[in-house]
C-alpha cells in the first residue's frame, strides 16, 4: 500500500468513527498530521477516544504511535507548523527525556476538530523515578513540589510522559502500581490532598482497578490540575461495568469503529477527575503496533 493510500485509509477510519460518535470531523485538521507522520503509519498503533462528558461529543481524539528510531516527532511538529517555535521549557522537554531514558516509542495526539495537541515518550521497560524526572532541566517545578505527595501515595515509577504543547502542561503516567496504592483510604487521601472530590461507589471501585494513573501538571503552578485512573484495557465492551452512563452514540462508536485485528474490540476506559467532577475517556484500539500487541497480551493474558 502506498503512503498516500495508507493516509486515506487511516483518515477514512477516523472520519467513519467520528460519524458513529456524532462528532464533527475536519479533514484539514487531520490529513496534514497523518501526512507529516506518514512514514510510520504502516505499522502504527492507533487508538480513538471520546469523552462521556459531552453529549454529543465535541471532539474525537486519535493517538498514533511513532517509532523512537525515526525523526524527532517534536521537530516534525515544528517543521509542519503544528507547534510554534518557542523558548518555553516545553520545547526542550522531549529532548531532555530522550537523553535520559531509552524511549521505546512515541505517540502523537490529535483531535478531529482542534488538530495537533500532544507528543508522548513511552518507556515501559525503563521507568523513571520521580527524583530523576524532577531533575530534568525542562521539567515543570511542580514535579519536585509534589514529590512528597507522590511518595506518600505510592506513586513512584513513571513509564510515559505526555507533553501538551497547546495548553503547556505535562502528563506523568505512573505504572507498576503496588497494591497499597489501590487501597480505598489511599485513593481517598490522594483525592483530598489534590483538592478533588472523593470518588464513591462505582467510581471508587473503578479507580481501585487502576494499572496506570496519570496526573496533569503545568509550569506556572504547583497545583495538580487533573488526575486520571486507568484500568487495563479489556476485550469487548460492557457499559454496565463503567462507573458513569454511556450515551448510545458512544456505545455505537466503541462497538462499530473499524479495527484491523480479529475478535471483539480492545477498549480503554480512563476516569478523569477535575474540580468540576469526573468523566470518562473511552475508546477502542483501531490498530495495534508490535509493541502495543506485546504489552496488551501481557496485560490481558490473551492473544491479540
Amino acid at each position: 500500500m502506498s503512503q498516500a493510500t495508507e493516509i486515506e485509509d487511516v483518515y477514512s477510519a477516523i472520519e467513519e468513527s467520528s460519524r458513529l460518535a456524532g462528532a464533527p470531523c475536519a479533514r484539514d485538521k487531520v490529513v496534514p498530521i497523518l501526512t507529516a507522520y506518514g512514514d510510520a503509519l504502516t505499522d502504527a498503533g492507533i487508538v480513538l477516544s471520546v469523552s462521556t462528558g459531552e453529549h454529543p461529543p465535541h471532539e474525537l481524539d486519535y493517538t498514533i504511535t511513532v517509532p523512537a528510531q525515526g525523526p524527532d516527532p517534536y521537530a516534525v511538529a515544528v517543521e509542519h507548523g503544528f507547534v510554534e517555535r518557542t523558548d518555553h521549557p516545553s520545547a526542550g522537554l522531549l529532548s531532555d527525556i530522550r537523553r535520559h531514558v531509552p524511549v521505546s516509542e512515541h505517540f502523537i495526539d490529535g483531535g478531529v476538530v482542534t488538530g495537533f495537541s500532544k507528543i508522548y515518550a513511552h518507556f515501559p521497560f525503563d521507568p523513571l523515578g520521580v527524583p530523576r524526572l524532577a531533575a530534568l532541566p525542562s521539567m515543570p517545578g511542580a514535579v519536585a513540589q509534589n514529590a512528597d505527595l507522590f511518595a506518600r501515595h505510592h506513586l513512584s515509577e513513571v513509564a510515559m510522559i505526555g507533553i501538551d504543547y497547546r495548553r503547556r502542561t505535562v502528563n506523568l503516567y505512573f505504572a507498576q502500581l503496588p497494591d497499597a496504592f489501590r487501597e480505598t483510604r489511599n485513593i481517598l487521601s490522594l483525592q483530598n490532598e489534590i483538592g478533588l472530590p472523593e470518588p464513591e461507589g462505582k467510581l471508587l471501585e473503578f479507580a481501585r482497578k487502576s494499572f496506570r494513573v496519570y496526573v496533569t501538571l503545568g509550569w506556572d503552578s504547583p497545583r495538580i490540575e487533573r488526575i486520571c485512573y486507568a484500568p487495563a484495557p479489556v476485550r469487548g465492551f460492557d457499559p454496565t461495568a463503567l462507573p458513569v452512563p454511556v450515551d448510545p452514540d458512544i456505545e455505537k462508536f466503541v462497538r462499530g469503529s473499524r479495527r484491523t485485528y480479529a475478535g471483539e474490540p480492545l477498549v480503554i476506559a480512563a476516569c478523569k477527575w477535575t474540580p468540576d467532577g469526573a468523566y470518562l475517556n473511552l475508546g477502542p484500539y483501531t490498530r495495534l503496533s508490535p509493541l502495543m500487541r506485546k504489552l496488551l497480551q501481557n496485560l490481558t493474558g490473551q492473544e491479540v
